[in-house]
């Protein structure tokens, strides 16, 4: 659905894009990472025509944006991360005005806005003028903008930036919602987000691709041995002596005081790939204390992050 091939983009001397290359098939969410400055947004531009490239092309629905930039753009709907709101204007009446920029006919128009702003839970503020409408519903109504043509193709760049953690959820579900039948790539800072909403990720440091993997995918190639987290209830030396002897371990590691009254978690590192955990709950057991919680623990997406732009930055040092 898209394809991004060799992608360069320089501002005379500086390279905001470096060469980048990735695939977005149909019906895919694709997060797109990095920290600021790395290329995320321009990326985006260039893929919804706002820019051009210095070199490479990207392909949207097969169509050069480019040289077919029209036809590539009536698939897409693009929320940039400062949506350009008409603050005077009511939220029917800038959808509708949306809706006519994006070639969406006099006869259908009306449908499509009621479609629009049903989806993103902004029909009973259709009447009211943007400026009077809080920071969530804006970006509800950036959504429905995006939407409004029915676009097979979404691109949102940073769409809950500035949100309380109320509005975030409710914008994760309403990004959710509209990507059941719709390609989507998505563009956050807040990693929890993007690990709950996108299926793959893609992550840009200094405008070059150091990774393109599902979050498990990554953690797998990042997390070379199994780690579980045990907490179990009783004498805290004698729970992490019999941990320490269950198995051949690389480490054992007491995290902090558990959920319960006298529990105790613990980290352990089996060295290796081979599965401990059925081996420590019968020791735990074995040794008569309580055990409370076993799970194997796999790095977080913030983990992945910070491991790999920190490996990227000591490469490039040296």
């Amino acid at each position: 659905m898209i394809e991004v091939q060799n992608l360069t983009k320089q501002y005379g001397e500086i390279t905001a894009v470096n060469g980048i290359s990735f695939r977005v098939e149909k019906g895919e969410i694709l997060g797109l990472l990095g920290p600021n400055g790395a290329g995320k947004s321009t990326t985006m531009k260039i893929l919804t025509g706002f820019l051009p490239a210095t070199s490479g092309q990207a392909l949207v629905a097969g169509h050069n944006v480019a040289t077919e930039s029209l036809q590539a753009r009536r698939h897409i709907g693009y929320m940039p991360e400062n949506t350009p709101l008409y603050p005077n204007m009511t939220v029917r009446r800038y959808l509708t005005f949306m809706a006519s920029l994006k070639g969406v006919t006099a006869r259908e128009r009306s449908r499509a806005v009621a479609a629009a702003m049903e989806s993103t839970g902004t029909t009973h503020v259709a009447n009211r003028l943007i400026k009077h409408l809080s920071k969530g519903y804006r970006q509800r109504v950036g959504l429905a903008q995006a939407i409004v043509s029915d676009p097979d193709i979404l691109i949102l760049d940073e769409p809950t930036i500035g949100l309380d953690p109320t509005q975030i959820i409710e914008i994760r579900h309403l990004i959710s919602a509209m990507a059941q039948r719709r390609t989507v790539i998505l563009s956050s800072h807040i990693l929890p987000e993007v690990s709950e909403v996108c299926e793959r990720v893609v992550i840009i440091n200094r405008g070059q691709v150091v990774a393109s993997e599902t979050t498990k995918g990554l953690a797998r190639q990042l997390q070379k041995t199994q780690q579980v987290l045990i907490e179990a209830r009783g004498d805290r030396v004698a729970i992490e002596k019999v941990l320490r002897e269950a198995a051949p371990v690389r480490a054992v590691t007491f995290e902090r005081g558990g959920t319960a009254e006298g529990s105790h978690r613990f980290r352990v590192d089996s060295g290796s790939e081979h599965d401990l955990r059925a081996e420590l709950a019968r020791a735990v057991v074995g040794a008569g204390h309580d055990l409370l919680h076993l799970e194997e623990h796999t790095l977080s997406l913030e983990e992945i992050f910070v491991q790999l732009i920190r490996t990227e930055s000591k490469r490039e040092a040296a």
